[in-house]
């Protein structure tokens, strides 16, 4: 985790899941302001953002994909708070509205990763992020590195207390 990212998540201490997600997302993903085919092959611009709405021939603004990353978040989000049904901080809910935003609402939904959050094996849940490295059929090493983030992030509570 960088140095910037780790004292930016230091003083949201009491902020809500949303929050805290709202400020790794755009250090995990990066931006780009004009769009672009991701690894595997899906039209993307600004923060991670994918949809029907791009233009591919659009220079977008910071102004234009902050708001689409607050937009974009909300549905992860409630889907997070939907799935989750057992007792979880902030920070784990933060770390799995990364994951999701990052593989989407089904495959969270039905990632081990839920069922071992939902069983109540915490330490299970965090570990399995890790697994979820591979893109197009191969391991990215962006999604290594952000897994290590989400990983860290979904024990800070605890490492904390």
């Amino acid at each position: 985790m960088s140095p910037g990212l780790r004292k930016a998540l230091l003083s949201l201490t009491g902020a809500s899941a949303l929050t805290i997600a709202s400020v790794m997302v755009p250090e995990l993903e990066g931006v780009r302001y004009t769009p672009y085919q991701d690894v595997v092959g899906v039209l993307t611009v600004c923060y991670g953002h994918t949809g029907e709405d791009i233009i591919a021939d659009k220079r977008y603004s910071q102004a234009e994909c902050e708001k689409m990353l607050n937009d974009d978040l909300q549905p992860f989000s409630r889907a997070v708070e939907r799935a989750v049904t057992v007792p979880a901080d902030e920070y784990q809910k933060a770390a799995l509205i990364s994951f999701s935003y990052n593989v989407g609402i089904s495959a969270f939904e039905h990632s081990s990763v839920l069922r071992y959050l939902n069983a109540g094996e915490t330490e299970k849940a965090c570990a399995g992020l890790k697994q979820w490295i591979w893109a197009g059929g191969r391991k990215w090493q962006g999604l290594i590195n952000r897994r290590e983030v989400e990983y860290e992030v979904c024990h800070w509570q605890r490492r904390r207390s």
